[in-house]
Order: structure tokens, then sequence, then C-alpha cells
């Protein structure tokens, strides 16, 4: 599998280099989203990922700097599906599947887009659901589970929680993704041996992160910091020297277009 970083900065103001966080992910031809920062689109079209063999989007919270980007996505995915020459590789009676927490935002997102080109109508199905805890995908050897966090607190009594990690699974290693967590010990239930852990750093010191996730027994086989806050953005070069003094090479800084192979 393949991942693209698109997008490896916190919310902040606008950066030089860096847009709101974003990656997809590529296994057997097919593209999988997860967040969608600003301009997530432009910049994996630009690299050219093929935006047409998209299969699902996972939102992992609602945050501006998560879902920025996810109008203009599911707008650009129609634009391309309409002008590709070769009708195979149209969307045309295909489905993408949206997985968020918050379906009243998607409602409103549906509403932004509806005021687009032919009220985007659409000739493929976009299917929106919840989701919660535990297994949300899977498709061949490829799955997505899901584990609350508490970066939006805990809700009210009988609500659904709106903040969520997840874990990636294919055939032959795993990838846990933080999202916006308010500890790092939430991530310990989705976590194994030998896993890729890519970790938020907006609201995390890197050697609090380092410190827990080198202690076992569950040690990642490499961990990379994405969704950086202003420590990163100010000092990479002194932060990263923090982090690989706890864990040494194993730790990455990821930056906007880096490749992952896992």
């Amino acid at each position: 599998m393949k991942l693209t970083f698109l997008g490896t900065c916190a919310g902040t103001e606008p950066m030089p280099g860096r847009r709101h966080t974003s990656f997809v992910v590529e296994d057997k031809g097919t593209v999988y989203w997860f967040d969608a920062g600003e301009s997530c689109s432009y910049t994996a079209h630009l690299a050219n990922i093929d935006l047409l063999s998209t299969r699902a989007i996972f939102i992992s919270h609602t945050h501006m700097d998560h879902i920025g980007g996810l109008p203009n996505l599911l707008w650009t995915l129609r634009k391309l599906s309409h002008r590709a020459d070769d009708p195979s590789r149209r969307l045309s009676g295909k489905k993408i599947e949206l997985f968020m927490p918050n379906l009243e935002v998607w409602s409103g997102i549906l509403q932004l887009l509806g005021g687009t080109e032919e009220n985007f109508s659409i000739d493929f199905a976009l299917e929106a659901r919840t989701y919660g805890d535990g297994l949300i995908f899977e498709q061949e050897a490829f799955s997505v589970a899901a584990r609350h966090n508490r970066h939006l607190g805990e809700p009210a009594a009988g609500q659904p929680w709106q903040s969520f990690s997840l874990r990636l699974q294919g055939a032959q290693s795993g990838l846990v993704f933080s999202g916006d967590i308010a500890a790092i010990e939430e991530l310990d239930p989705l976590r194994e041996d030998g896993d890729i852990v890519l970790v938020e750093t907006g609201h995390h010191q890197v050697e609090t992160i380092c410190k827990h996730l080198a202690k076992g027994p569950k040690i990642p086989a490499r961990v990379v910091f994405v969704h950086h806050g202003r420590a990163i953005l100010n000092d990479p070069e002194g932060e990263l020297l923090k982090a690989r003094a706890i864990m040494g090479d194993r730790v990455l800084f990821a930056a906007d277009t880096m490749v992952l192979e896992f």
C-alpha cells in the first residue's frame, strides 16, 4: 500500500508549503481518503493520484481543518468523471462511501454543492453514514476500524461520539491514525506491535508522545507525526532531535506530498 500526505498542518492560519490534514491510501488500484483538509483534491490530482479510483472517504471529526476540502473534493470527482475520455474511467453507476461522525455537517455540504453547476447532479452514488467503535469498512484485504476519542469531549447521554481515531489494516501491515486526540493513551486500544502510527502534534508535545509509545509492549515500527502544531512549525529540526532522542530513526515528520510505503 502507498500513503501520500496531502496536508500536514494543524488548524492554523495558512502556512507556506503546508495544507490542512489529509492523506490518501492507494491499495490494489483503489483510493481511500482520510480527512479532507483544504485543497486536498488539488494536491492529489497534481501528484498523479487517480481520483476516479476513489472508493471511500473517512472523516475523523468535522473540524474545518479536517473537512475544509471535502466539498471541493466531491466537486472535482464530478468534474473529472464528466471529462474522462474513456467511458470506463467514469464514475457512472459506481458508489463512493463517506464515513462522517456528524451527518448534519454532511447536510450542509450537500446544500453548498447544490449551488454549483446543474445543482451538483451526479450519476454515481454518494452514500454517507455515521460510524462508531469497531470495524466500519472492509474490502478484500483492506479494512478500517474506529475507536472514539475525547478530542471533542464526551457526548451527552444517549448521543454518539463525534471524534475518532482509525486503524487501517492491509494484508501485510497495520497503520493507526490518531485524528485529533485528548491523550496519547487513547490510541492504545487500536495499536498492535509493529504498526505504523500517525500521531497529531497540534495538541501534544513530541516528547510526551514518544515516551508513551516507547514504553511497550506494543512498539511501533514507525512513528510519523502529522497535523503539526506550533512547536514543529516553528522549529522542525529541534523537535525532530527531541523525538529521535527517545525513539531513534523510526520517527518521521510528515510533509505535504511525502509518500510512505507500508
